[in-house]
């Protein structure tokens, strides 16, 4: 059983030639993403549930015993990265639009994938999953006040739904998780490469989701989308960096590799949500369709980076 359960690290070692094979397959054939699409929250929450069962409450005991940790990747997710995602849209865009929808990118919390980034770069998974349920929670309230600073146009944000959303595809699955693998640890434990392999199964499928639908938009403009492309890389990379300064904050490897992600990953379903529910121009979701691509290519090199 042991060697069948070693298989399925093929996919985790090679998680971004996998990546990239999804990406061009979902430009190539459309259709598979649009199936998937509807399934976007199911596979958000088999992803936390797959990561969650890889550590235990006393891991998130540790973690909620420091509080400053929670408070400087929430200042990093909303401060330095919204005034990013503001001078990179205006130096990439100027204004209208995409200089308005890159800002949104900016103010966006935590990706929910993020924790999975930081198990497969033997990170500290239970800090990356706190860190990210606080600052989703925080969005509804935090999100539109940003915008409305840094833009000067108003955002609705759907709160009920956004909370919804929040328990259903983080809060619950991780809950249980957690409770599965703190009362049967030995028995949880056997199976933590099936966990690691049904996560990175369940990105690429998100990967595949999120490029379907838009693949139409991407392609459609043109060589316009290398300018767009580049921004996001700018924005993904400042994400990186502001990651990576948390190295003389954080004390462990571990730890610093939390803040990583947490800090570069940004959720572009809710930038989906509040654009739908504003009724403002699609135009401005088109900064966030091209950053979840390019995060979820990103993620995956920088892992490998980091194992080796």
């Amino acid at each position: 059983m042991a060697k069948a359960l070693g298989h399925l690290k093929v996919l985790e070692e090679n998680l971004l030639l996998f990546v990239l094979a999804t990406a061009a397959l979902g430009l190539a054939f459309p259709v598979l993403g649009e199936a998937l699409y509807p399934a976007v929250t199911l596979l958000l929450a088999l992803l936390m549930l797959c990561v969650s069962l890889t550590f235990d409450f006393g891991a998130v005991r540790r973690v909620l015993g420091r509080p400053s940790y929670q408070l400087a990747a929430t200042l990093l997710v909303y401060g330095p990265m919204s005034l990013a995602g503001l001078l990179i849209g205006r130096l990439f865009f100027g204004s209208g639009p995409l200089a308005t929808g890159q800002v949104l990118v900016g103010v966006l919390p935590t990706d929910v994938s993020a924790p999975l980034l930081v198990l497969l770069g033997r990170g500290n998974v239970a800090l990356a999953a706190v860190l990210n349920a606080v600052n989703t929670a925080l969005a509804p309230f935090v999100v539109p006040l940003l915008l409305l600073l840094l833009t000067g146009v108003r955002f609705e944000v759907p709160v009920g739904l956004l909370i919804l959303e929040l328990c259903l595809v983080i809060l619950v699955p991780m809950a249980a998780g957690i409770l599965l693998r703190t009362r049967y640890p030995a028995a949880t434990s056997r199976f933590d490469p099936v966990y690691s392999f049904g996560s990175s199964l369940t990105y690429l499928l998100l990967l595949l989701a999120v490029i379907g639908p838009n693949a139409g938009i991407i392609l459609d403009y043109g060589p316009y989308a290398l300018v767009i492309l580049l921004a996001q890389i700018a924005l993904n990379a400042a994400g990186y960096g502001f990651g990576a300064a948390m190295r003389w904050f954080a004390g462990s490897r571990e730890d610093q590799i939390a803040f990583l992600f947490t800090v570069s990953k940004k959720e572009f379903t809710i930038a989906a949500a509040v654009v739908v529910a504003s009724g403002l121009p699609g135009e401005i979701l088109v900064p966030a369709v091209f950053y979840a691509v390019v995060q979820m290519i990103t993620s995956p090199l920088v892992v490998r980076i980091l194992n080796r």
